[in-house]
């Protein structure tokens, strides 16, 4: 018996028919049928019940309530006339004796139907995120999500992790994206900030001779919002090993996850482990990503050499690339939708060129490719039926198109997207640099932190040679499942000096290094173990576990994309003596 109740509205059988029971939760529907009768639905969290009221004092009892009233019932259970099959309690229902306003509903209005909310708005679902939780669909994702964390938890004690927790407010350092500031009050003029990721501290830990350790982390990013990605704050498993390799860490993460796909996914198929691990450069080359949806069968060929020298000016000097499908027979508008989604995506434009029954090149941009047909026909492998588009421009701007071409074509054409499963592979060996796309100059990949393949002397030689630091790989990884990144690590840089001469490579100094990361430089001179460590992102594999589109579906009070808090009206201004108290003077503010 739990206080207040003597079962949930997910309890009652047919054994317990003839009882007197009491049961609590909000009303969630009544449906008249007469002058003292009416059909009631009580739900709470763990389920509905149905109560029948058949007198008039009952009925004046109900009568002047609002859906959503929280109620407490106390009557007989008997069996129904007419069974529900549909629903656990379908089998009794509860004749009250009494009924008790808990907790007034004073809206003669919701604003969404509470078993239909997902329906409604999102904005005004995030306003009312308290009855949109009511949702047993919505419900059942946060239920999703805490059981995932603590099988994830339990995963990692059992591996002998040690669950630490490490500082909120810490200082602000470079780490690829903006910090969330925090004004110290007792420090006018300097600030906190909020941690992108808890990668220096768990670096430390490793210093500081823990072996394993793990934590569900906050981690807080100003960053603009996506389907795939909350802004503000999002939750990730981080773990870091001491004494390690890259296959510990992938080795450990398999076994802490693929059972967890198991056992929570919306698919019974999942990858088994070893896990395939796929090259950086050959992921790009195969599928023009770097997080390939493996659920699709089509790969990208590379066909620069076969065209060059045809008559297509955008093929002249570029790098071509080109997804091949087979029995291929829809129409010119299907194709003119792929192709304006394909530029809408990558801001790139594709071209295309059929197989006809003759084996001819038909459409498109068939008759410039006359004098390399055969060539062309014998690289992709092509027959009648056949369909071919196509990227052109820079190498990466010809990789990336090309896969959103290939996602599409895969996708969108039957037979070649096996979508319930999860196929899950590691991405490895990133290059260690790369250029900066606004910066034009020199910058570092994936993570400053890394190791680089071939340590002290693969810098030393090929200083002064950006050909060669852009040849230079990494030893960093990323878990991908079913085209989503879904984990990130890399084996440390631990020494002093190899960490020194990375970072001299994208023009800053030892003292830069000093300033930058003092704590974590500072304690890699007592003696560092190497380490390695990833963080998959919780929120990430609950979405992909319960099969959502949206992460802010699994998330408990999400912001909106534009990174505000719409029920508690965060980000807010706050009075003038706070300000003053920081030290904080507001020169503009920004119309909403």
């Amino acid at each position: 018996m739990m206080q207040s109740r003597t079962h949930t509205c997910n309890e009652l059988r047919m054994e317990h028919v003839g009882q007197n029971v009491k049961i609590v939760g909000w009303m969630e529907n009544v449906r008249v049928v007469g002058n003292n009768f009416a059909f009631v639905v009580v739900r709470d969290f763990y389920g509905t019940t149905q109560v029948v009221v058949e007198t008039e004092e009952m009925m004046n009892a109900v009568k002047p309530l609002n859906k959503e009233t929280v109620i407490s019932v106390e009557g007989v259970v008997r069996e129904r006339a007419s069974k529900n099959p549909k629903l656990p309690t379908g089998d009794i229902e509860v004749v009250p004796a009494k009924i008790e306003v808990l907790g007034t509903c004073s809206h003669n209005e919701l604003p969404f139907e509470i078993n239909r909310s997902r329906e409604a708005d999102e904005s005004i679902r995030l306003k009312h995120r308290y009855l949109d939780l009511r949702n047993p669909a919505v419900k059942n994702n946060i239920i999703l999500r805490c059981n995932v964390v603590a099988a994830i938890r339990a995963a990692m004690t059992e591996k002998g992790f040690l669950e630490i927790t490490t500082p909120i407010l810490t200082a602000s350092s470079p780490e690829g994206a903006r910090d969330y500031l925090v004004p110290a009050r007792k420090h006018p003029g300097k600030f906190y900030a909020l941690p992108q990721a808890p990668q220096q501290f768990k670096q430390l830990l490793m210093t500081s001779g823990f072996d394993r350790y793990f934590q569900i982390a906050p981690c807080f990013r100003d960053e603009d919002a996506r389907g795939d990605r909350t802004p503000g704050e999002f939750y990730q498993l981080d773990m870091e090993m001491a004494f390690a390799t890259q296959d510990d860490v992938l080795t450990t993460l398999e076994e802490v996850l693929i059972p967890i796909f198991q056992k929570f996914g919306k698919y019974s198929r999942v990858s088994a482990g070893p896990l395939r691990r796929i090259p950086f450069n050959e992921a790009m080359e195969r599928y023009g990503s770097d997080k390939p949806d493996l659920r699709v069968d089509l790969e990208i060929t590379d066909i620069t050499e076969t065209v060059q020298g045809c008559s297509f000016g955008p093929f002249e000097g570029a790098v071509v690339k080109a997804v091949a499908v087979d029995d291929f027979n829809q129409v010119r508008k299907w194709i003119d939708k792929l192709l304006k989604d394909v530029e809408v995506q990558t801001a790139n434009k594709a071209c295309w060129v059929k197989v006809d029954e003759n084996g001819e090149l038909t459409g498109g941009i068939s008759k410039f490719l006359t004098g390399c047909k055969d060539a062309f026909v014998d690289k992709l492998n092509l027959k009648p039926g056949s369909f071919v588009c196509m990227a052109a421009g820079k190498k990466a701007a010809a990789q990336k198109t090309a896969g959103v071409i290939r996602n599409m074509l895969g996708k969108r054409l039957p037979g070649h997207f096996d979508e319930e499963q999860y196929a899950m592979c590691w991405i490895v060996d990133f290059p260690m640099y790369e250029i900066g796309e606004e910066s034009g100059e020199l910058e570092f990949c994936h993570n400053p932190f890394s190791m680089p393949q071939g340590g002290m002397q693969a810098l030393l030689d090929a200083e002064g040679n950006t050909e060669k630091l852009l040849a230079i790989n990494a030893d960093q990884y990323d878990l991908v499942v079913n085209g989503y990144e879904t984990a990130s690590g890399a084996v440390r840089n631990h020494s002093p000096e190899i960490m020194v001469k990375a970072f001299q490579m994208v023009g800053l100094g030892e003292e830069n290094v000093k300033s930058k990361f003092p704590a974590m430089y500072n304690a890699f001179t007592y003696g560092a173990p190497p380490h390695a460590g990833a963080a998959p992102g919780i929120d990430r594999i609950v979405m992909l576990l319960s099969g959502e589109e949206c992460i802010r579906e699994v998330i408990t009070f999400p912001m909106n994309q534009k990174a505000q808090d719409v029920m508690m009206g965060a980000p807010s201004t706050v009075e003038q003596k706070q300000l003053d108290e920081l030290h904080i003077a507001i020169t503009a503010t920004e119309e909403e």
